[in-house]
């Protein structure tokens, strides 16, 4: 964690690092780099929205691939242990619920070509479960709009996540 302060002061590469850490996407990241500093936090989360509506279809796909699927717990637990905290009620649901999640994820991607993306903070594995359902039989371009709706909330998140709220002295 680090400050804004901090942040904007950083060598290319941690800043780099923090900003792949809140959205894995190229294209993004590097806009965000060629912008700093940034005079507030505001300033950081009205630029991340900006560049993020610029992205194209693949700066997105690509956004979505620094994703472990929801209920994936091995995912979790291996190559995505952040995102663990992030999904965290789901880490807590019944083994019938997961089973479904998983399988309604492979039917998802293998639908739209991406995994499902929502922002998982403060939802249940039963909400999640009844999302993706309610958004499965949606056409791709749907889809890839609600996605990136969703990358928007978790980048905006993860930024105000991996940035202490007060400046140091």
């Amino acid at each position: 964690m680090m400050t804004l302060h901090e942040f904007n002061a950083a060598p290319v590469e941690d800043a780099r690092r923090l900003l792949v850490h809140a959205c894995h996407c190229t294209p993004w990241v590097e806009a965000m780099l060629a912008e700093r500093p940034f005079a507030d936090r505001e300033a950081l989360y009205r630029a991340a929205a900006r560049h993020w509506q610029r992205m194209n279809e693949a700066a997105m796909l690509e956004a979505f691939l620094g994703h472990a699927r929801i209920g994936d717990l091995a995912a979790l637990r291996d190559r995505f242990a952040p995102a663990a905290k992030e999904q965290g009620q789901v880490a807590e649901a019944e083994e019938p619920v997961l089973a479904e999640l998983l399988s309604l994820n492979r039917a998802y991607e293998a639908r739209h070509g991406f995994m499902f993306i929502v922002c998982a903070s403060g939802k249940s594995a039963a909400a999640m479960r009844d999302l993706l359902r309610e958004r499965l039989p949606n056409d791709r371009a749907t889809e890839l709009a609600n996605a990136a709706r969703e990358q928007a909330a978790i980048t905006r998140l993860r930024l105000d996540g991996a940035l202490a709220s007060k400046e140091t002295p």
